[in-house]
């Protein structure tokens, strides 16, 4: 019997994903979409992940599906980190700037700037301003925002040096 060339490594490759969605599990794992950043930026997120804490507001990390140096997660419901991601909108809008948006608003914590959103339900994302990559931290409902940014923090200043992303 004769196989092509193609079908022998397309085989492996098809026993692989069946094997992998065969073992995927039905725990309370979290699930993101993971940014797809330049190569630069990606060697910063990369720095970043080897940086992040074990534990972010008293929650184990966690890391969401599937598995990416471009995303971390700690607790359940999750906080979900994201590095790479696109400035967001408000982050230029004048009415931030001047405090005229209800749903967003800019500050620091322990030396990163982040632009805070509401997301909506209780829930808030964070993304961080004047460093060369964005990150972005989605807290749920009910968490301490104030302490997900101060665990944060040493982590984003030792991985994403000052300055403009784009």
């Amino acid at each position: 019997m004769k196989f092509s060339r193609h079908r022998l490594i397309g085989l492996p490759a098809s026993v692989l994903l069946i094997t992998v969605a065969g073992c995927s599990s039905a725990d309370d794992s979290a699930g993101t979409a993971v940014p797809s950043p330049d190569t630069e930026v990606t060697k910063l997120c990369q720095n970043l992940d080897g940086a992040l804490p074990r534990e972010v507001a008293g929650l184990e990390r966690r890391d969401p599906e599937p598995r990416s140096v471009l995303t971390a997660g700690w607790g359940n419901p999750a906080i979900i980190l994201r590095c790479g991601v696109a400035r967001p909108p408000k982050m230029i809008d004048p009415k931030v700037a001047e405090g005229r948006d209800p749903d967003a608003v800019a500050g620091g914590v322990n030396g990163v700037d982040w632009l805070m959103e509401d997301a909506g339900d209780g829930a808030y994302r964070f993304t961080t301003a004047n460093r060369l990559a964005y990150v972005e931290v989605a807290v749920p409902a009910g968490r301490d925002s104030s302490a997900v940014l101060i665990d944060l923090a040493s982590a984003v200043k030792k991985a994403i040096p000052r300055g403009i992303a784009d």
